[in-house]
């Protein structure tokens, strides 16, 4: 009986990350260097097209929009300190002083 290896053949369940690489190590190092710099700067050129797109607003806007902001925080703040006021209120009549 003789046998054949099907070792790295199709169909064998071995994986082409089972055979051992080969070739220079040092360009493969070098390699992958390269792929990432190069993907850093294809990141940077997409945060800068990207940025390219913001609308900035205007001076009245920024202005309104702030304003908006802080009446309505202003206002918030008020509800909460009323509703703590109450509670406050409430408890030293249910417990007493």
């Amino acid at each position: 009986m003789t046998e054949t290896s099907t070792a790295g053949t199709p169909g064998s369940g071995r994986t082409r990350r089972d055979t051992p690489r080969r070739g220079n190590p040092v360009g493969r190092f070098f390699g992958a260097i390269t792929r990432f710099f190069g993907a850093m700067a294809l990141f940077i050129r997409q945060i800068l097209d990207e940025l390219r797109k913001v609308v900035r607003p205007t001076r009245h806007e920024l202005v309104t929009y702030t304003s908006v902001v802080i009446v309505f925080v202003t206002g918030v703040m008020m509800y909460v300190w009323g509703l703590d006021r109450l509670i406050v209120k409430l408890i030293a009549f249910m417990f007493g002083e």
